[in-house]
This record gives C-alpha cells, structure tokens and sequence, in this order.
C-alpha cells in the first residue's frame, strides 16, 4: 500500500471541517462562533438558576448577574486573548485593529472568569449576598458553556493540535492550513477533546457535589483544579502561535497557576466552613432587591380581600356579622355541620 493510498484512507475516515463558518443574511453577517458563544452563556444561567436555586436562592437572579457578569466576562477573555497572542495584532504582520473583531474568534477563558467574577460580585453586593454560593452554582454551568463554545473553533478551523494519523484526525482546508504543513495532513481536534474533557468534569462536579458535604467555595475549586488539568495537556498539542516562557506556551503556565490556585481555594474554603447554601436572611434581602415580596403582599391582600367579602355574604344570609364569623371559624376549626363547611 502507497503513501496516497494511506493518506486518502485516513482522510476518508477523518473529522472534517465545515465548508464555512458565516452566513450572510442581507447586510448582516451571521458567525456561528458567536452563536455558540451565545448558546453556551444560556446554558449556563439556565444551569446557574437551577442550582442556586436548590441552594437556598432565586432562579431570577441570574438574570441581573448576567447583565454584569456576561459583558465583563467576553471584554476579559478578549484582552487576555490579545494579550497572550499579540503576534496576531501587534507583531510584523498583524493589525491592531483585529484586536476588535471578537467574531474572527479569540477569547481566552480565565480573562473571562476573571472579569466575570467582577460583575457577579458587583451584581451580588448590589443584592447583599455571598460569592459562595454562587460560585459553587455556576461551577459545572461553566464547563457545559465552555464545552459548547468549543465548537466555534471547528467552525472557524482553529486552535487545533499537532499532526496526527488517527482516525478521528481533522481535516483542515488550505486556507487554514498552517504553512509548515503539506496539503491533507490530520490534526488533533483539540476543540473536541476539551469538549468531551469539560462534559466529563460537570458531571463528577455535579455527582461528587450530591454525595458529598462541601463548604462554600469549595466546588468552584473544583472547577479550577478539575478544567486545568485537562487544559494543560490539551494546550501542549496545539500548534497555533502563542507566547512561549521557558519552553512551554503562556497557557499552560496560567494552566498551572489556576489549578494550584484552585487547590488553595478548596483547602482554605474547607478550612473556614463556611455554608453554601443560601441563609433565610440572605434569601428574604433577595426577595426583597427583586421585588418579589411586593407582588406577593398583592396576591395576599386579594386573598384577604375575598375572605372579607365571603363573610359578608354569610352574614347576609344569617343576619348577624358575628353569626357569619362564627359559622367561619367553626368551619376551619373542621367544627359544625356538613352544610356550614360546604357553604364556605
């Protein structure tokens, strides 16, 4: 068997990339990167809310720390992007400019966790509640948005790893091929392997978190240890342009430095004791910064509303006020007749 032969056999059995990554609606360009970006940040507020929820909190109030806490996050996974590959933007070749086309792809993701955690925590001081519970929350949601965000990378044929003749290898067209690189060579698809990795640490995040007793911030430790150790050697088979600090990429110093940085969050959060669930002081200061006890004094001024008015009714019929009153109270008290209960 030939070279051309093995190379078209691996080809045929290979991951290929989409024949395109954008699609023109009239004057607007529609790029499936930032569709999946977008698909990822719903996932995970709708994850959040879920489980803050069961800790204690109120769904909704995602929706106030997603206003915050999105805008901030995209604006940091930008900047540590650009700073972290400023070849692309600042080097011989590169145009500043470019720094600004977020749609071309580029967002690095503790620059995003970064920033992001700034608005959570504006959101949440604004509101007078904790970052625990809220980042033990939103722990598995952020691997599940990082595992479908992954997919715009496919979509935009990048960030994939080194050469490789498996059978799940990626095709790449030639206006994506790296130049070092003959036409038809397979590559790791390391957006597939971090998407399969992220899915993988959500679910033991999310199973240990049931079965074990954890203290506030502790499960977001988790989260730090758990995605950086698939990051780091995921990171290392990748053949993009980045900064390189003593024969390594600038990721996976960072890799390193978070998952340490996690291990410290776990122990010390450990140590402190602190709850993560939601107190019924910090639940009732919730309710009350979204407004919900308002609208729950007008449902129960209707209810005591209709109660008043049934006594009326009743002491129509019986000719007394306080008869009506007593036929009431006889009647939550399971007293009086089968005909008083059933009049009320």
């Amino acid at each position: 068997m030939n070279d051309l032969t093995v190379a078209s056999s691996l080809i045929g059995s290979a991951i290929p990339s989409p024949p395109q990554g954008a699609w023109n609606i009239g004057p607007l360009t529609i790029h499936m990167y930032g569709i999946l970006i977008m698909v990822g940040m719903v996932a995970a507020v709708w994850i959040t809310g879920r489980r803050y929820e069961r800790r204690g909190g109120v769904a909704d109030f995602m929706y106030e720390i997603a206003l915050w806490a999105i805008p901030l996050g995209i604006i940091g996974a930008r900047i540590y992007h650009v700073v972290s590959s400023p070849d692309a933007y600042f080097g011989p070749n590169g145009n500043p400019i470019d720094a600004f086309k977020i749609w071309n792809g580029g967002l690095g993701i503790w620059g995003g966790v970064a920033l992001g955690a700034v608005g959570a925590y504006i959101a949440l001081r604004r509101a007078g509640q904790r970052m625990g519970p809220l980042a033990d929350s939103i722990a598995p949601a952020l691997l599940v948005a990082q595992a479908i965000g992954r997919w715009g990378n496919w979509f935009n044929q990048e960030l994939f790893g080194a050469p490789t003749t498996l059978p799940w290898g990626l095709q790449v067209d030639a206006a994506h091929m790296p130049a070092q690189y003959a036409a038809g060579t397979l590559f790791h698809p390391t957006f597939l392997y971090e998407c399969l990795w992220n899915l993988v640490i959500a679910a033991l995040i999310v199973w240990v978190d049931r079965r074990a007793r954890f203290a506030s911030g502790q499960v977001f430790g988790l989260y730090l240890m758990g995605y950086t150790l698939g990051r780091v050697w995921i990171e290392m088979l990748r053949v993009d342009e980045a900064q390189h600090i003593l024969g390594l990429r600038l990721n996976v110093w960072t890799s390193i430095a978070v998952f340490l940085a996690g291990l410290a969050v776990f122990c010390v959060a450990g140590r402190l004791g602190r709850s993560t669930t939601v107190s019924e002081d910090e639940h009732e200061r919730l309710r009350a910064h979204l407004g919900l006890d308002k609208s729950d004094g007008a449902d129960n001024g209707a209810d005591e509303s209709l109660d008043e008015e049934d006594v009326s009714k009743l002491a129509d019929e019986s000719g007394s006020v306080q008869g009506a009153k007593n036929v009431f109270d006889s009647a939550e008290a399971g007293e009086g007749s089968p005909e008083s209960r059933s009049a009320l």
